[in-house]
């Protein structure tokens, strides 16, 4: 399937998650923890989630990370003339949704991109090539072209992989992993 037919597909099936959609959350939350040293870890990136479109919480990882692990700073993005930025995360009072209703500081201490040691990536669908299908408008592509080649760049799925996504482009990125409820795919 193309790119377009995934993200149509994978976007439907996502909205229509009922009460499962908090333990889903929690398997993955489990998953990451489990899987990824956070005592070796100084920054992560992290998307927080557009509740309407029933993203895999990152709160729950978040909020394990202040309290388990103070000492990983956590950086979040915002979206400044097409590109995207990162900024530390200082708490909710930063906070402002912007047109897509996803969550974004309005201000705060940038984050250099090359201090990054982990990304979680936002996703509808990947294949088992570790391609992944986003909404389309490439601001992770170009983010994490620029990470550090020892940064982790970490999908988070509530689904398994598709066998392939049939128009992956030279500028799509590729993860190194992804999580989702069942377990943790390297690539």
């Amino acid at each position: 399937m193309t790119k377009a037919e995934l993200r149509k597909t994978y976007l439907e099936r996502r909205l229509s998650l009922g009460s499962e959609y908090l333990d889903l959350s929690k398997q993955i939350c489990k998953h990451v923890f489990a899987n990824f040293d956070f005592l070796t870890i100084k920054v992560i990136h992290t998307y927080l989630p557009i509740e309407k479109n029933k993203e895999p919480n990152t709160w729950l990882i978040v909020n394990k990370i202040k309290n388990e692990f103070p000492a990983v700073r956590i950086s979040i993005p915002r979206v400044r003339n097409k590109i995207l930025e990162n900024v530390f995360f200082e708490g909710v009072h930063q906070l402002k949704k912007n047109k897509w209703e996803i969550p974004e500081p309005q201000s705060g201490i940038p984050t250099l991109t090359e201090k990054i040691d982990l990304v979680l990536v936002p996703l509808l669908v990947f294949d088992r090539s570790g391609n992944r299908v986003g909404y389309g408008k490439g601001f992770y592509d170009l983010f994490l072209k620029e990470c550090p080649p020892t940064c982790k760049k970490v999908g988070l799925s509530f689904f398994e992989p598709v066998e392939n996504i049939n128009d992956i482009k030279d500028f799509d990125e590729q993860l190194t992993h992804c999580v989702t409820p069942e377990k943790v795919y390297a690539f």
